[in-house]
C-alpha cells in the first residue's frame, strides 16, 4: 500500500469504512482504466491519482456518510458519467444491485467494460435518457435509492431521478457549494413529482476542504402518470 492509498483507508477508517485488499486493488483498476479510457475519451477532467482518490472515489462514497447502504438493496445512478457514484459505492457495498443510466453509449461502452474488469456483479449499464427509462415498467418506482452527482439544478434532478425511486424509497442529489436557491426552486417539482425535503447534509471534502452537500429526498408516493416529460422538456422548461 502506497502513500495515496493509506490516506484514503485512514480517510474511510474515519468514517467507518474498513477496506479489504480486494477493495483496495478493485479501486487501483479503476483508477487506472479511467486514465487510460480518458485518453481516448472525455470521462474527467482530474486525472491526477491522490485527486481522483479523494475528489472521486471519497467523494462518492460520502452518500453512504449520511445513508445507511446495509439496508438498501437497489440502486439507480442517474448520469453517472465514468462511474460516480455508483460503482465506488458497488466496491464498498457488494451486495447492492446497481443500475447505471448514462444517455451516451460511449460512457456505457467504458462502464461496461470497467464492470467486467472490477469483476462486478448485479450491475445493469443502460444506454438512454432518463426521462425515456423511467418510463419502463421495471424501473419505474423500483429503486431504494437513487443518485445523481452534479447533473443538473435540483429542480430538473427530481424529475430525472424521482420516477425511479420507489415510495418509501429515497433519492440523494450530490451537490457543491450553494444549495439553498435550488432547494427553494425545487419546491414546485418536489410537490408534483411526490418528493420531501429531509435533510441537506454539509460536509467538508478532506485536503482541499472544498463543501459539498448531500439533499436526501424521501419519495412518498408513487409517480404521477404525466411524468416524467418527454425527453429533454424538463432540461428546456423546469418544473419551477
Amino acid at each position: 500500500m502506497d502513500a495515496v492509498q493509506q490516506q484514503f483507508t485512514e480517510l474511510l477508517k474515519e468514517k467507518g469504512i474498513e477496506l479489504t485488499e480486494a477493495q483496495l486493488h478493485q479501486f487501483e483498476l479503476y483508477y487506472r482504466e479511467l486514465v487510460e479510457w480518458n485518453e481516448r475519451m472525455n470521462l474527467t477532467g482530474i486525472t491526477e491519482r491522490e485527486q481522483v482518490y479523494v475528489k472521486h472515489f471519497y467523494d462518492s462514497l460520502s452518500v453512504s456518510f449520511f445513508i445507511p447502504m446495509e439496508h438498501l438493496r437497489s440502486v439507480a445512478d442517474i448520469g453517472s458519467g465514468a462511474g460516480f457514484p455508483s460503482i465506488p459505492l458497488k466496491i464498498v457495498y457488494p451486495h447492492l444491485h446497481v443500475t447505471i443510466v448514462d444517455s451516451l453509449n460511449k460512457r456505457i461502452q467504458f462502464l461496461t467494460h470497467l464492470g467486467n474488469t472490477l469483476g462486478l456483479t448485479d450491475v445493469r449499464f443502460i444506454h438512454g435518457r432518463a426521462e425515456d427509462v423511467a418510463r419502463m415498467p421495471e424501473h419505474r418506482d423500483r429503486y431504494d435509492l437513487a443518485t445523481a452527482r452534479a447533473v443538473a439544478r435540483l429542480a430538473v434532478l427530481n424529475e430525472f431521478c424521482l420516477p425511479f425511486v420507489k415510495p418509501g424509497g429515497r433519492f440523494s442529489a450530490m451537490k457543491g457549494q450553494d444549495v439553498q436557491t435550488e432547494l427553494e426552486e425545487a419546491e414546485l417539482s418536489l410537490k408534483e413529482l411526490k418528493g420531501k425535503w429531509n435533510h441537506t447534509y454539509r460536509f467538508q471534502l478532506p485536503l482541499e476542504e472544498s463543501t459539498r452537500h448531500i439533499i436526501d429526498i424521501e419519495k412518498t408516493a408513487s409517480t404521477p402518470k404525466k411524468y416524467p416529460r418527454k425527453a429533454g422538456t424538463p432540461l428546456k422548461t423546469p418544473l419551477v
